[in-house]
């Protein structure tokens, strides 16, 4: 449209509240709201932005629906936002929740780290930091000896796992743990959970002064480092949380921009305890400057009805966008706690119709959490890079270095296991290993042992290689398991997730992520898992020639016809039961040859 065009279509709309889209075909380019719709859409005929005057040539034609206030347009626009995702608009697209720590409601309960708590359950958090929440869980259970394992595992047991020999559990499994006794240690558990550090931190002070003054340096620094973590767990925002005010529930949030991608933070405190934290991406197109913005309107005076488009203006237009996008469908705080002013007229009357309290702090303890906010906003944004994506998707520190296993056998024969690394999403082939392994028709236990030859490889410092950032298994549910199992008896704390080729489902400890098929963090995965996969396989293949059977005795049986057979037939045993026929079938047998292979067999 030009601006002739822009001036006509505005001529015929009414001096209304309402919402207009610019739209190209069947496409909305762009969605916004308005006091008076006539003079918003005139100013579209001068835009100031450079973004805005590109949005403007696209469009063929605008589109109206008039609401009786402007509460309903600003709710109409978010709905309008997240049904058409336009392309020139701030737009939520995304939110990722923290882990937390649950303890269940079994008899004997269990602790574990989860981001999708039982209702049943006893839940502490949410936490930033899921390595650090892992550190102080294999605290407690190492302190207290409450189980980590599944009902599969606790259930019909006649004698401890190996977690009991380790000193990660007192076993009530098999009542090496009276019920009362165990109950105990899981109230010690909460009690930590719910603030008194002491009650964990007090037992690792005192076996780090044992362990060094028994001269094991290497135990005592690593539960100083323990000790360090556990100190530190309740401290982040804690002593904010305390005297946030009367309300009841109050929002506060961060934002951090960078390019055309903005990430906000919320934290929530209810009767003055931190109870929820997330956080969201959003794309903020054509933002200058670390900016950009849902309010982005062209340049234009204050019309008569007050309504006021505004520029560009970064933190102010997103934290507006986010407000009206994700409360739309939410329940209201009593307050909001911002790090600057989100500068819309509409946002503000709309917040305070609903008696939202709207403060930006500029000092104390609500400075303190608006601060926290903003550091988890910035631990996010801007990593946009397939490694960078990954590490956030599956909250975990980096995913530069990823190393990826399979294992491979016929039939539990030649069973070999692969190990790939990538660094930087590419293959680093100096970096390869195989393991030829116990035969046996078991892919748990197979990949179990080739797991536990890489941790303990790690451990005893036996491999050349850093540690990688990140493990992947080809498999499902199954093979993570099994695989986990392995590091916990060595002690290799490295996080590990599966792939499962059917559905192409990422499998994490504690849920399971769909991603979409063109996400290029799936297409990282993929690449470690097939390489994985092709690494292994060839190898088996390698292996499964060189075994000597009783084919090598076969006259006139050489090592390429010997190849030849068992490609096409799989094994001895399938040679064996072959027809005359089908043995000749194979490229360099005769008539004779197979009579000979058929009578020696």
């Amino acid at each position: 449209m030009n601006a002739d065009g822009v001036r006509e279509r505005a001529g015929s709309l009414p001096r209304e509240p309402g919402v207009y889209q610019f739209r190209e075909g069947d496409t909305t380019l762009y969605v916004g709201k308005a006091v008076d719709l006539r003079d918003r859409v005139r100013s579209y005929a001068d835009p100031r932005s450079a973004r805005i005057r590109r949005m403007v040539d696209r469009a063929d034609g605008v589109e109206i629906a008039v609401t009786d206030t402007e509460t309903q347009a600003l709710l109409l626009e978010a709905n309008l936002i997240k049904r058409h995702q336009p392309r020139y608009n701030v737009r939520l697209k995304d939110d990722k929740s923290y882990p937390m720590v649950q303890l269940t409601a079994h008899d004997a309960p269990r602790i574990e780290v989860t981001r999708d708590p039982d209702e049943s359950a006893t839940v502490f958090g949410p936490y930033t930091s899921k390595k650090q929440v892992e550190t102080v869980v294999k605290a407690l259970r190492e302190t207290y000896g409450v189980r980590g394992c599944s009902d599969h595992k606790y259930s019909g047991r006649d004698r401890p796992c190996l977690d009991y020999e380790m000193g990660l559990c007192t076993a009530p499994c098999t009542r090496e743990i009276d019920l009362e006794s165990y109950r105990e240690d899981v109230t010690a558990v909460e009690r930590f959970l719910e603030g008194e550090t002491g009650i964990l931190a007090d037992p690792l002070c005192r076996a780090m002064e044992t362990a060094s003054q028994e001269q094991n340096f290497e135990r005592a620094a690593n539960l100083r480092d323990r000790l360090e973590t556990v100190q530190a767990f309740h401290g982040e925002g804690g002593e904010a949380v305390q005297s946030i005010g009367d309300e009841r529930a109050v929002d506060v949030l961060g934002v951090a921009v960078e390019g055309e991608d903005a990430t906000v933070a919320r934290l929530r405190a209810e009767d003055g305890k931190l109870v929820d934290r997330d956080r969201h991406m959003l794309e903020a197109p054509g933002s200058a400057g670390g900016g950009g913005g849902e309010g982005e309107e062209p340049r234009s005076s204050r019309s008569s009805s007050g309504d006021s488009p505004r520029e560009t203006d970064g933190v102010p237009s997103v934290l507006a966008a986010f407000i009206v996008q994700y409360y739309a469908e939410r329940e209201l705080p009593d307050a909001l706690l911002l790090p600057e002013r989100h500068g819309d007229e509409e946002v503000a009357a709309w917040l305070e119709a609903a008696g939202v309290s709207v403060r930006v702090p500029g000092a104390g303890r609500e400075a303190k959490l608006v601060d926290l906010a903003l550091k988890n906003a910035r631990r996010n944004v801007g990593r946009r890079d397939e490694c960078g994506m990954l590490a956030d998707a599956l909250e975990i520190d980096a995913a530069n270095r990823i190393e990826g296993f399979d294992v491979s056998h016929a039939q539990g024969k030649s069973a070999v296991g692969s190990d790939v690394t990538f660094v930087d999403g590419s293959a680093e082939k100096a970096d390869y290993r195989r393991k030829k392994l116990t035969d046996q028709n078991d892919d748990y236990d197979n990949m179990r042992a080739l797991l536990e030859w890489r941790a303990r490889r790690a451990v005893e410092g036996r491999d050349d290689r850093p540690d990688p950032d990140l493990l992947l298994i080809d498999g499902g549910a199954g093979q993570l398991e099994a695989a986990r199992d392995a590091l916990a008896a060595v002690g290799w704390d490295v996080p590990a997730v599966a792939l499962a080729k059917a559905e192409e489902r990422v499998i994490t400890p504690d849920r399971e992520f769909s991603w979409p098929s063109d996400a290029p963090h799936l297409h990282l995965l993929q690449r470690v898992r097939d390489e994985a996969h092709r690494f292994a396989v060839q190898y088996h293949q390698t292996v499964r020639d060189e075994v000597k059977t009783v084919l090598d005795d076969v006259q006139g049986v050489g090592p390429e016809t010997r190849k030849r057979l068992l490609g096409r037939f799989g094994s001895v045993e399938n040679v064996r039961e072959a027809s005359l026929e089908d043995l000749r079938s194979v490229e360099g047998i005769g008539e004779k040859t197979a009579e000979t292979i058929k009578s020696r067999l």
